[in-house]
């Protein structure tokens, strides 16, 4: 079965890469493992003129292929107004591959992954839709629409996944949408990163946070909760890592508290480099007030051992009500302080966190999801690839 991916995450031209592709995050990883079900995968993505090498990670495959997009320019209404032109020329090598796929798989939000879902359902193609924004709380036009098309479309034949989880199920309207976690990590990485910590001695308490550093992501609250820490804890560290438009924000809040020289300011970091900063880290802070889908970054810092202080946001009160971390009622410097100091105040229950994270993260694995997805697009076509389709022949002629 030949399966095209119509994304759209921007990659860019890279010598080093198999594919002669790459791109940054957990996509590539969720491709390589996506690309393991099927005989041959094409994916479509915008290629940038530029590579971005800080955290770059190769694109790579079964039998992948990249199909280069052009990029839409602009941003606000200049991207809008730029679509229609965008499509005329990208419109026939869409269609192509619509064409020339036996199934259609669609990341969305995102405007290629809209319009391959379209195109699919009006081709009839078998389709895989998974939806990685926050599914529970859709506030735009767009958002809405796409729910609303999952709900529709969902049934034997189409598959649609809502990336989060919950004890209730994606949709009341139709049973057929359904969870599916997100990993970047394999089996492998959880057990050489799945040490549990020792409860910090030296009294040497070190916060982090890994996201696109925006507003709404929390790092602002830590930065306010720090002078509140100093009494019980004075050595309290803050790292951040990752870039985004609040950073110059950041760095006048925390001069302006007297704690600049208590956070890091560490950048944009690649897969391994992330993993080890939370190695070496004591607890990770995320009071997120943004719409979170399922966010790896936790998932990343639970692998660690690393025990997790965040808000009761999209999953995050299923992965941490497992015992591995601390739910918030509410985003403020106060809730912050008093959150770090509960998940500090004895060894025995920092230590009892930090094995439980790392059992709950070894749920989580490349090929948990991997063969997760696969049951479903089982379930619904039947075999994937020949070697299936083979072994599905062989087990005909056997049975009696």
């Amino acid at each position: 079965m030949k399966l095209a991916v119509f994304s759209h995450k921007p990659c860019w031209r890279s010598p080093t890469s198999p594919s002669g592709f790459a791109t940054d995050g957990g996509f590539p990883f969720q491709i390589q493992y996506l690309s393991q079900l099927f005989d041959e995968t094409r994916l479509l993505v915008p290629i940038v003129s530029e590579a971005r090498p800080v955290g770059e990670i190769p694109l790579w495959g079964s039998n992948l292929r990249i199909v280069p997009l052009t990029v839409r320019r602009g941003a606000g209404l200049a991207s809008k107004l730029s679509f229609v032109p965008w499509l005329v020329r990208n419109g026939p090598c869409l269609m192509r591959e619509l064409i020339a796929a036996d199934s259609v798989h669609t990341p969305i939000p995102g405007d290629v992954g809209t319009i391959g879902m379209l195109g699919a359902a009006m081709l009839r193609k078998p389709l895989f839709v998974r939806h990685c924004g926050n599914w529970t709380k859709p506030a735009t036009l767009a958002e809405k629409f796409w729910r609303w098309f999952m709900e529709r479309h969902a049934d034997r034949r189409n598959v649609m996944l809502a990336t989060g989880g919950a004890s209730q199920p994606p949709s009341l309207r139709n049973p057929n949408v359904r969870w599916i976690f997100s990993s970047s990590l394999t089996d492998e990485e959880l057990a050489t990163y799945g040490c549990p910590r020792c409860y910090p001695k030296d009294g040497r308490v070190r916060l982090v946070i890994v996201a696109r550093q925006e507003p709404d992501k929390g790092a602002a609250m830590v930065i306010r909760s720090l002078p509140l820490l100093a009494s019980n804890f004075p050595g309290t560290e803050f790292e951040i890592v990752g870039d985004g438009t609040a950073i110059p924000s950041f760095r006048t809040l925390a001069r302006q508290l007297g704690v600049l020289p208590r956070v890091t300011f560490t950048g944009k970091l690649n897969h391994t480099q992330v993993m080890q900063r939370l190695q070496e880290a004591t607890l990770f802070a995320f009071p997120t007030t943004s719409s979170e889908g399922f966010p790896k970054a936790v998932l990343e810092a639970l692998a660690t051992g690393l025990p997790v202080l965040a808000t009761r946001v999209s999953v995050l009160p299923q992965l941490l009500g497992q015992g591995c971390g601390v739910l918030l009622e509410e985003a403020t410097p106060q809730a912050v302080a008093q959150g770090v100091e509960r998940v500090l105040q004895s060894p025995s229950e920092y230590e009892a966190m930090s094995r439980k994270a790392v059992e709950t993260a070894r749920q989580y694995s490349l090929e948990a999801w991997r063969d997760e997805i696969r049951r479903h697009l089982e379930a619904a076509w039947g075999p994937l690839n020949e070697k299936q389709k083979a072994e599905s022949r062989k087990q005909k002629l056997l049975s009696p």
